[in-house]
């Protein structure tokens, strides 16, 4: 080996156990571009094999030991050297000596907690990856493996309607009602608008979906709002006792759950904002917030038994066989 670095030196390559059965997932990266990724839930073990192959056979290469690492992680774009760490577990694979040969170790996090959802939003990123590295005196080698996380939820106990006015005294007055505050990701918004006093020319309405990510604490906060989705409801004017109905899909639209101080870090929340303008194009809001999950049930065929137990504690559930008998029924049906 030589103190220039001109030595030896070696590939390495992380592969999971079940990459072959594995579903993946879509995920968005910071340039915007889309890519797919293993998918795992919270409570899942996460395994595989670490190969490093030397680059030159017959040369040993001399290392300080080898390891792997399973991280999580959040990284605010404004404060980009620090990485705050919310998961992190190592696993010594080979103490310091040398190797003669390329080499696989196994290795095993078992029942990992991953309590938060891969995030990557316009001011913070939330990642998960596992990496590999070859510590060398002058400079290691290493190699990420990203993941995605998905948590799961079940269907809320409490899920009331939404009831709004929007009114302007004497000239306007409208009564807005959506059929619940809580949606999966899937969902439809059910709903519908009632004109009792209508006496400003209105010519357009519509209902926007907000995203609205907040990072930061303090005089460090950043609000960066996001829209979603535009339905329109309506073009034209309305006529007082007119009432119009509002059915809009959620499964078109790129959307995660709601996300509340998570780590201390930051807060994704979503919003239903209704927007009438009129002929005068004056515009009048009012916005409500509304809490999005994700349906754990849609998932269950491709779950492993690890993860309907994890699920359980966002599902109430505390008979994990019952929960797999569950899983069997579904996979027959």
């Amino acid at each position: 080996m030589s103190f220039f670095g001109f030595g030896q030196s070696a590939d390495i390559d992380i592969v999971l156990n079940d990459a072959e059965t594995r579903k993946k997932a879509e995920h968005k990266s910071e340039d915007g571009r889309k890519d797919k990724y293993f998918l795992f839930y919270d409570g899942e073990t996460v395994s595989g094999k670490v190969n490093v192959t030397l680059k030159y056979p017959g040369k040993r290469l001399e290392h300080n030991g080898i390891k792997i690492e399973f991280i999580g992680q959040i990284e605010l774009y404004y404060d980009r050297g620090n990485h705050h760490e919310f998961v992190s577990l190592v696993k010594d694979l080979a103490r310091p000596g040398e190797l003669t040969q390329s080499q696989t170790f196994d290795f095993e996090f078992t029942h990992v907690e991953k309590p938060y959802e891969s995030y990557t939003g316009q001011n913070v990123k939330l990642r998960y990856f596992l990496r590999a590295t070859v510590s060398r005196r002058l400079n290691d080698v290493s190699k990420e493996l990203d993941i995605v996380v998905h948590t799961l939820s079940s269907y809320p106990e409490l899920n009331s309607s939404i009831k709004m006015e929007v009114g302007i005294e004497d000239c306007l007055h409208i009564e807005f009602e959506y059929n619940k505050s809580k949606y999966h990701l899937k969902d439809v918004i059910v709903g519908k608008i009632y004109f009792l006093l209508v006496r400003i020319k209105i010519k357009h309405m519509e209902i926007d979906i907000i995203k609205r990510e907040t990072t930061g604490t303090g005089p460090n906060v950043y609000h960066e709002n996001d829209t979603i989705a535009k339905y329109e409801i309506m073009d034209g004017a309305p006529v007082r006792g007119e009432s119009i109905p509002i059915r809009l899909f959620l499964a078109g639209y790129e959307m995660t759950p709601s996300m509340r101080d998570i780590n201390k870090k930051f807060s994704v929340r979503y919003y239903l904002n209704l927007v009438l303008i009129d002929e005068e194009e004056r515009r009048y809001f009012k916005q409500q917030e509304i809490t999005l999950w994700r349906k754990g049930d849609i998932v269950r065929k491709s779950m492993s038994h690890q993860a309907i137990i994890a699920s359980q504690r966002f599902e109430g559930s505390s008979n994990p066989e019952k929960s797999q008998t569950q899983s069997n029924e579904e996979d027959d049906s």
